[in-house]
Formats: structure tokens, C-alpha cells, sequence
């Protein structure tokens, strides 16, 4: 089990962060790994299913917000709200404020750039080192 956690730097992430779980989002289909992402709220879900269509021309990810279609089985990029328990995939993308509990071989944390908003992300660091995942850090 793994836990990564991507912190936000560069300029292109700053104002959008979702566009880093884009390409985190990207990157796993391109790889053949079936993703959950663990949405915040219906807001964050509907944002990110829009910017999924719409962030790089070149890019196709086929992917739904949970519990819209009755085929959520066969999506590769699943955006699950806290309302909807979508079953854990392999590979989870966790936007919520808590720790991912779930079973799964990999979870992704998106951290903010905001120094206030990664006190909380240390914690989570510790919870998943705790779980016995490899943890890693990675700037983005």
C-alpha cells in the first residue's frame, strides 16, 4: 500500500488545483489504473467532471460523477460525492478532509499551497504511516 501526496507549487496548479488531479487523473488512465476520487462535495464533483472534458484538447478521459449512470462499474475515472459509497478502486484520489479509510493499493492527497491548510495533511501523513503505507512526497 501507498500513500502520495502531491504538494502544490508550481504556477499552473496555484489558482486551479483541480487541474493537478486532471493530470493525476490523466496519468492513471494512460496506465490502465481504474481511479476513484473522493470529491469534497456535489460542487467539487461537478467542477471537476467539468474540467476533465475541458482541460486539455488532446486529452480523453472517459470518467462520471457516481450514482449519475447505472455503467459506474465500467468507468475508468469514478467521482464519488460523500452522499454516494462508491466501492474502492485500486487507486484513490482523496480531495475530502479525512484520511481515506477504505482499502485500496494507492491513494493520492492533492495539498494545497496554503501553509494553513497542510497542517492537516501532516496528520493524515502520520494516520497512513501508522496503516503501514510507504508514504511519499512529490512537488508539484
Amino acid at each position: 500500500m501507498r500513500a502520495d501526496f502531491y504538494l502544490i507549487a508550481k504556477p499552473r496548479f496555484l489558482d486551479e488545483p483541480l487541474k493537478l488531479v486532471c493530470e493525476l487523473a490523466r496519468k492513471a488512465y494512460d496506465s490502465n489504473q481504474w481511479t476513484l476520487v473522493l470529491a469534497r462535495d456535489a460542487a467539487q464533483a461537478e467542477e471537476l467532471d467539468e474540467l476533465l472534458w475541458a482541460f486539455d484538447d488532446e486529452a480523453y478521459i472517459p470518467h462520471q460523477i457516481a450514482g449519475t449512470d447505472e455503467e459506474d462499474e465500467l468507468t475508468p475515472v469514478l467521482i464519488a460525492t460523500p452522499d454516494f459509497d462508491a466501492p474502492a478502486r485500486a487507486l484513490v484520489i482523496n480531495l475530502r478532509d479525512d484520511a481515506f479509510a477504505g482499502a485500496c493499493e494507492r491513494v493520492l492527497e492533492v495539498v494545497p499551497a496554503d501553509p494553513a491548510a497542510r497542517e492537516p495533511l501532516r496528520e493524515r501523513w502520520k494516520q497512513y504511516k501508522a496503516r503501514g503505507f510507504d508514504v511519499n512526497k512529490h512537488d508539484m
